[in-house]
């Protein structure tokens, strides 16, 4: 097999393709032939050693991926050599194979194709759980999305649709915020032309009549975070998915009294953890949802897997929209 191997982590250039011994899976693993391996944020900042997970060195990063099970190991049940599978294990998918833990792979049903599957488990399981869990979205309630055109933010405007909300999407160019359009998003806004932070609340202000979003789906932190609680509905809820812009904000906690509102915190992660079983049904319907058509990964591009570091270095540019993907 080979891999792209981080043997320091001190960012993507030192990352290497190696041929490396083609493992065999131990109890409860499988190995997985990869066909496709999406680009996710904390695929940058492992190899940057600024992940909160830090695996033992070397490793080969690449947190999810889609491929074809080779072999099984011990206690394995539920899976079969030949069969379908998507993964977010954390790190192995920038590779041609990878050990992956069986409990951790879906079965993917045949309308999956390999692209959409490498790019479907983190940003929708990530909106589903903020979304319909942690915000116990009601349809007819308003729901205002930072950082829309990325990979979790079209998956919320995709989610928030099917559920039955309005959607306002809040991308940096006239091109993302059409992207957000023709996924159903009811309004934009383009920060661009509607700078921080009297500019944007009053985009905000005008996209709902003066009432607020009922909901806050924010990827982004940084400078947006504060103009955006200021704006939220009474009883509203703000919905922390992460920090891509890098700062992560300090907000006054005096705004949730005045609103009346919650500050929400969302960690897939842990929650299927934590929380197998309600996981385990939320990953089904999002597949159900995915055949009948509701949803579908946005690709922005797919690219070979030896042009990983470019892929990196598009992802960098914030010029992405939706999902990369490398394809072996």
């Amino acid at each position: 097999m080979h891999a792209w191997l981080c043997e320091n982590p001190v960012g993507v250039d030192a990352l290497t393709w190696k041929e490396l011994p083609t493992p065999q899976p131990g109890p409860g693993q499988v190995l997985v032939e990869i066909k496709a391996a999406s680009l996710n944020f904390p695929d940058l900042l492992i190899v940057q050693n600024k992940y909160q997970m830090k695996p033992e060195l070397p490793f080969v990063p690449g947190s999810e991926y889609a491929g074809v099970v080779q072999a099984v190991g011990d206690g394995v049940k539920h899976l079969k050599p030949g069969q379908r599978v998507a993964c977010l294990s954390g790190t192995g998918g920038f590779g041609t194979h990878t050990l992956a833990p069986a409990a951790l792979c879906m079965p993917l049903p045949d309308a999956f194709t390999d692209v959409d599957a490498a790019a479907f488990i983190m940003i929708y399981a990530t909106s589903w759980h903020a979304l319909m869990d942690r915000a116990q979205l009601r349809a007819g309630e308003t729901v205002l999305v930072l950082g829309a055109a990325g990979g979790v933010g079209t998956a919320a405007i995709q989610i928030a649709k099917a559920a039955g909300a309005r959607v306002i999407a809040a991308a940096s160019t006239d091109e993302k915020c059409a992207l957000c359009r023709s996924l159903g998003a009811d309004a934009t806004i383009n920060y661009s032309t509607h700078p921080l932070p009297g500019g944007f609340r009053d985009a905000i202000k005008e996209a709902t009549g003066g009432k607020g979003p009922d909901v806050i789906y924010d990827p982004v932190g940084g400078d947006f975070a504060e103009p955006a609680f200021r704006s939220i509905a009474w009883r509203g809820r703000y919905l922390v998915v992460g920090f891509a812009s890098g700062p992560i904000p300090a907000l006054p906690l005096n705004l949730t009294l005045l609103k009346g509102a919650s500050l929400v915190g969302v960690f897939w992660g842990d929650f299927a953890r934590r929380e197998p079983e309600a996981n385990t049904r939320m990953m089904g319907e999002l597949a159900k949802w995915y055949v009948e058509g509701r949803i579908k990964p946005v690709i922005d591009r797919a690219m070979p897997m030896s042009e990983l570091k470019a892929a990196y270095a598009r992802m960098g540019s914030r010029g992405v929209m939706g999902k990369l993907v490398l394809v072996n």
